[in-house]
């Protein structure tokens, strides 16, 4: 049966993918294809999913800094958005109760507070997919989406605890002691003990599934929120990139299991799937209460609009619910499957209009203008790039290197640019003209437009559609410079000469950069 499940799950996906659309809504329809037909669910299924999971809260864990989620945008949007979209769901399903005088609506009042309360919610599994795949993780709207979710994660807690009748034991002050430094010293000692190799991996999943999910259930806490928690206290630690890229593979592997089994949660009637395509049909109205909320706390159209569409989209925590007001009796399990098929459909529904988000905030900017503040929030300012002659777009490894080649013919006329403020910080330190921009963002290049003044522009960025981007970006507004880019595959080469960008290929061209530098050693050191 597992070998079927994953030719379904190949199948679906490299046929979702053929349209455009992430592979995981493949594997969702995987998932539901498997069931309708009829076939034994393999044995393990759920526990691969959990883990799933459980590794991407640590891995998220691992590139956080709690100091960015202490701010009024964060928690006032959570705040708010859980209040007035629980209340918002709860009429809608009070109506339906009252118009609709069939079983599926014959619920409590304590069943619908709890439905719409899940479905409050939106999925920390889907919205950090999607932002990894764009590679706006660490850019200012991803990190605000991340803090949302967050804030959703700990009511998930509350909620649980208080429907389950489960309370965090005393023992759960011991959680604190994580962040002690000489239990912080200790952990980090362990990882250094573990080297490079398959032992720093086995640590990740000793760290995220033992010192994590294990340690926080057994005080009466979330276990995934453990997870996410231990990645945070080792988010500091010199090999936390390094251990984040070795669980990628096994955390996505896991994770296809997660939305396979979201797909086969049951067998639909047709009142069950009309009533979950109606709960997606709200969705456009759960979204615009993010957007609305987030520009009251000053942030621009643009970010509220990328931050919303990232969680348009109902949540895996709603199944949770389900399954628990299932097994409680308040609702009946056709509730589980109309929240399975909701989720899967609102992932689905989302995905497009997250991929195209910039498309629909250029298309409709005065209408989402009309929303934006006077006075925008100091963190989500436009950035001026000034006097610099050159800019260099993404300031990782080869776009620090570039920088200190360049600043020998453009002396202090060069200006890094960087989503991730945290390696803003560190290369400001180092003596280099660094600050926090998003070369994705539109109206930073209606800025440069106006300019013009630049001499030259490298696309030093680890994305390559963010390359692309910024390259249709600067064709468009035919600016007058120079555009070179990094790409490591011969399409991406092509792409960017279609677009009249010479490219510097990482893969193919190492080995005649290592030539030169070989050569120019050994003429060094040849006798005269």
């Amino acid at each position: 049966m597992l070998v079927t499940l994953v030719g379904f799950a190949f199948f679906f996906g490299v046929l979702i993918s053929r349209f455009g659309l992430p592979p995981m809504i493949g594997f969702l329809v995987a998932g539901f294809a498997y069931n309708l037909a009829g076939l034994e669910h393999p044995d393990g299924l759920q526990l691969i999913a959990d883990l799933g999971v459980t590794l991407l809260l640590f891995t998220i864990g691992l590139k956080l800094n709690l100091k960015d989620f202490a701010t009024a945008e964060i928690w006032g949007t959570s705040l708010a958005h859980i209040a007035s979209s629980t209340l918002f769901f709860a009429v809608v399903i009070w109506l339906a109760k009252t118009l609709l005088p069939i079983p599926l609506f014959d619920l409590s009042w304590l069943a619908i507070w709890g439905l719409a309360f899940a479905l409050s919610f939106s999925s920390t599994v889907y919205a950090v997919k999607v932002l990894q795949d764009k590679g706006d993780l660490a850019a200012f709207y991803g990190k605000v989406a991340i803090g949302i979710l967050i804030m959703q994660d700990i009511f998930a807690v509350v909620f649980l605890a208080i429907s389950e009748g489960k309370y965090p034991t005393v023992w759960a002050l011991s959680v604190f002691l994580l962040f002690v430094p000489i239990v912080r010293k200790l952990i980090y000692k362990l990882l250094d003990s573990a080297g490079h190799g398959e032992l720093l991996v086995l640590s990740g999943l000793f760290f995220a599934l033992a010192a994590g999910y294990e340690f926080f259930y057994a005080v009466g806490l979330k276990g995934d929120l453990g997870a996410l928690v231990l990645g945070v206290v080792i988010a500091n630690h010199p090999k936390a990139a390094e251990l984040s890229k070795s669980l990628f593979s096994l955390k996505e592997l896991m994770l296809v299991g997660f939305f396979l089994s979201v797909g086969m949660q049951g067998l639909p009637t047709w009142p069950i799937v009309l009533t979950a395509v109606a709960l997606v049909m709200l969705l456009p109205f759960k979204t615009f209460l993010y957007y609305a909320i987030m520009t009251r706390f000053g942030l621009r159209a643009r970010t509220s609009l990328f931050t919303s569409l990232s969680l348009a989209n109902f949540s895996e925590f709603g199944l949770i619910v389900a399954a628990l007001g299932a097994t409680q009796g308040w609702i009946s399990v056709d509730w589980l499957i109309v929240v399975a098929i909701a989720v899967s459909i609102s992932f689905a529904f989302a995905s497009p209009f997250s991929l195209k988000s910039e498309s629909a905030y250029q298309k409709l900017k005065q209408f989402w203008d009309r929303f934006q503040l006077g006075t925008l929030n100091p963190k989500d300012q436009v950035l001026n790039t000034g006097d610099a002659k050159v800019l260099i777009l993404g300031m990782g490894r080869v776009g620090t290197g570039a920088y200190d080649e360049l600043q020998a013919v453009w002396p202090d006329q060069i200006l890094g640019i960087e989503h991730n403020s945290e390696k803003v910080d560190a290369l400001i330190q180092a003596g280099r003209q660094v600050k926090v921009g998003d070369a994705t963002d539109t109206d930073f290049w209606n800025m440069i437009k106006t300019d013009n003044s630049k001499d030259l522009i490298v696309l030093a960025m680890p994305n390559h559609n963010s390359n692309v981007y910024a390259a249709q970006q600067i064709r468009s507004a035919e600016l007058a410079c120079k555009v070179v880019a990094i790409a490591k595959f011969s399409e991406e080469v092509q792409e960017l000469a279609a677009l009249d960008v010479p490219s510097f290929n990482m893969y193919s061209e190492a080995g005649s950069g290592l030539a030169r530098h070989a050569l120019l050693a050994f003429k060094a050191q040849a006798p005269d």
